[in-house]
């Protein structure tokens, strides 16, 4: 018999509410992405306003902007009080562009519509394995940025606001004095990079990207004086990563891929690599059952799992999974950093 066969009609009706919240969950989503967009919490953080000052403020529609915030208070970013004025709570403070912890940032890259297209075709993705960004746009993510210059922008920017506590501690947790030159492969605006040249006067880096992340990177380079240390490359990592570096950054990279895919990339790292150079990729890592705080990050981790899956047909992998691939590649691997407080371990290995 199935389960709940004999539950009263309370529980029922209370299991039916809870399910319709989840299915309606998209709505809350959408919601968020829209505050975001029109810096609703910023306007709002100068005073508690009406729906019709707070309209005023962020240029939208009085009648539109009172149905969706009177639609949302349940959510909990706002409040109102007996007089009509809606007031910022700690959560809607999040939403706040230079707010400590903000993710602003991540509401709007969440939400923008070549990333929802993907997710509506989910079940397409369980039928074939292929990503549903794959049915909802005919290409590759990868492909569809380079050829959409504002969404690669955005998500580049995203990616660089998400790396920063990471970036610092990497630098902080591994000893990169050793090194003369590393070469950091898909860098990015080069956040890991700046972090590390900052921290290790006598080392020198060469950035390596495709070419809209390396002209974006080229001003922060130059802002913190690091111009004449670093090398800006622009490539494809999938044909081959430039050579002479003692020290190679794969920084969340791997997961965007599947084995084949991520098998092949390491392999282009090994073949620019003298014997005995190492390389460091950093990466979430898959808690396994028993191992000391498994729990902390591993809801997150598993988040990002599905990402990985529906966006870019990569995936999350266990320590064992990280060992067999590297090992593929012609690297053993030496140790696992994980970074104190985040998600992210670092996986070092040497190339044999």
């Amino acid at each position: 018999m199935p389960e709940g066969a004999n539950r009263s009609a309370e529980e029922l009706a209370a299991s039916g509410r809870h399910l319709a919240e989840l299915v309606g969950g998209y709505q809350a989503s959408a919601a968020i992405g829209a505050f975001a967009r029109l810096g609703v919490a910023d306007a709002l953080a100068e005073a508690p306003a009406t729906s019709g000052d707070l309209a005023a403020r962020v240029g939208a529609r009085e009648d539109v902007l009172a149905r969706l915030l009177e639609a949302t208070l349940g959510i909990g970013l706002f409040t109102q009080d007996d007089d009509g004025r809606y007031h910022l709570t700690a959560l809607g403070e999040l939403l706040r562009a230079e707010a400590p912890g903000s993710l602003r940032r991540y509401a709007l890259v969440s939400t923008e519509d070549w990333r929802w297209y993907a997710y509506a075709h989910l079940a397409e993705t369980l039928r074939t394995g292929e990503p549903g960004f794959v049915a909802a746009h005919g290409c590759r993510l990868w492909d569809y940025l380079a050829a959409h210059p504002e969404a690669a922008a955005s998500f580049q920017e995203s990616m660089a606001r998400i790396s920063g506590a990471r970036d610092q501690a990497v630098a902080a947790s591994l000893d990169f004095g050793r090194f003369h030159r590393v070469v950091d492969v898909g860098g990015g605006q080069g956040g890991l990079l700046r972090a590390l040249l900052s921290a290790y006067p006598d080392l020198r880096g060469v950035l390596f990207d495709v070419p809209t992340a390396i002209e974006a990177a080229g001003e922060p380079l130059r802002q913190a004086g690091f111009h004449e240390r670093c090398e800006a490359i622009a490539g494809d990592f999938r044909q081959a990563v430039p050579p002479g570096g003692d020290a190679y950054l794969l920084s969340w990279i791997l997961h965007d891929w599947d084995d084949l895919a991520a098998q092949g990339i390491l392999r282009r790292c090994r073949e620019a690599m003298n014997k005995g150079a190492s390389l460091f990729v950093v990466e979430m890592v898959v808690p396994e059952e028993g191992e000391p705080g498994a729990d902390t990050f591993k809801r997150l981790v598993m988040q990002t799992d599905l990402e990985m899956l529906v966006v870019v047909g990569g995936r999350e992998r266990t320590a064992a999974e990280f060992r067999e691939l590297l090992a593929a590649a012609g690297f053993a691997v030496t140790r696992t950093v994980p970074l104190e407080g985040l998600p992210w371990s670092v996986i070092e290995g040497v190339a044999t």
